[in-house]
């Protein structure tokens, strides 16, 4: 059985960066990707605020060598974008040569793409092919294909906000299990009309930039995004001599069952999360240095995380920020692309910024990191809360 989960490879896209590089260079330099929405067109491009990718569908489907015609979703695009990055770096020559498999988290799926044909559906035949991509499982067997899996294990997640974080968490469990040796993980969601509409409709979309635990909280910016990680066990490290990112340390999911979108106002949920995630690791709470926060802006979710962050860690919590004034809330991708923010952070000894926070919450005195810090890092969790209460808590560290 293996004892370790190393990480060897990471990618990422989003309205701060195309490659993961440029996504770190973004969030220390203080360079954000919230904007008015400009590729979409929707009755509310002035009412909200977004994170949108600056490449076009056709622009990806160039990178990517895919002829211009193909129906292939957004979603999908920017997973095959993210995917190759994460691929490259673990230094992977031969996709097949180890059992290799792909767990994907998504929620729009499709939808960027079948919501233009929904209304000639029935009236022609000539878009199906669109319209057949909308399932949330399309994206992730057009990536399989374009990574070259081979009847390998492929499957989808679609638990939310929370998706990529229990594929990683699901992808971990696997190799440590003996069932792959190699897994790629994470998530993908592009920005459509049904999300923006839907989350209009729930009234928590901000009409400014997001100001994640401050008291004035407003609500979320929607953003697009790609994030993939390359999990391998200790035998294909042993034998190829990867260069070891990070390790999973540690990882735990639970359901507060309180009720369809809002998380528990005491954070139960939260806190079983992260009670599973130290005893997977065998870390405690003192262990951790810094804390990558769910942190979306909602006035229901900040309060809430900040509450069972207090359950968790006392009055010790460590240093926490959100990232999401900077990318946007990911949706599915939000654990996958703070995953890769998480390996980053423990690369560079850094502690992200929480940006636009002026007013401390008047239910506690929390204060998150407001500036970018250096800090020597050893591990660094990593939360994620999903619609219907699930939430995952994922633990980063730089030893097995």
């Amino acid at each position: 059985m293996c004892k370790g989960v190393a990480i060897t490879g990471i990618g990422a896209i989003s309205a701060i960066g195309n490659n993961a590089q440029e996504n770190y260079d973004a969030l220390v330099s203080g360079k954000i990707g919230i904007s008015t929405i400009s590729k979409i067109n929707t009755v509310h491009k002035d009412d909200i605020m977004v994170g949108e990718i600056e490449m076009t569908n056709d622009q990806l489907k160039e990178k990517l060598g895919i002829a211009k015609g193909d129906a292939i979703s957004r979603t999908a695009l920017l997973a095959m974008f993210a995917a190759d990055e994460a691929i490259l770096q673990a230094g992977i020559t031969d996709i097949n040569d180890y059992e290799t498999g792909l767990i994907s988290g998504t929620t729009v799926g499709g939808m960027d793409q079948s919501e233009k044909y929904y209304f000639e559906y029935f009236e022609s035949e000539e878009n199906w092919g669109h319209i057949n991509g909308l399932h949330a499982g399309d994206s992730t067997q057009k990536l399989a294909a374009h990574i070259g899996l081979i009847e390998s294990f492929a499957s989808t997640i679609s638990t939310a906000c929370s998706s990529a974080a229990n594929a990683i968490m699901l992808g971990a469990r696997m190799i440590k299990s003996g069932q792959l040796d190699r897994v790629i993980v994470g998530g993908t969601d592009s920005l459509c009309k049904f999300t923006i509409n839907g989350f209009k409709t729930l009234m928590i979309q901000s009409d400014t930039y997001n100001t994640p635990f401050d008291d004035n909280r407003k609500g979320l910016n929607l953003g697009e995004a790609a994030a993939y990680l390359v999990l391998e066990s200790d035998e294909i490290i042993k034998k190829n001599k990867r260069t070891i990112l990070g390790y999973v340390k540690g990882y735990g999911n639970a359901n507060d069952a309180f009720h369809q979108t809002a998380s528990s106002d005491n954070g139960d949920g939260a806190v079983l999360a992260m009670e599973k995630a130290f005893k997977v690791s065998g870390l405690k709470p003192s262990d951790i240095d810094y804390v990558n926060a769910h942190g979306t802006a909602t006035p229901n979710n900040d309060l809430s995380e900040g509450r069972a962050l207090l359950r968790t860690f006392g009055d010790k919590v460590p240093e926490f920020s959100s990232t999401k004034a900077f990318t946007g809330h990911t949706l599915a991708v939000a654990g996958g692309l703070e995953a890769v923010y998480s390996v980053l952070a423990l690369q560079n000894n850094i502690i992200y910024p929480n940006l636009n926070f002026k007013t401390p919450m008047k239910e506690f005195s929390l204060l998150p990191q407001t500036t970018v810090k250096k800090k020597e890092l050893r591990n660094v969790l990593s939360n994620s809360f999903g619609f219907g209460g699930n939430c995952s808590t994922l633990i980063f560290s730089k030893e097995a």
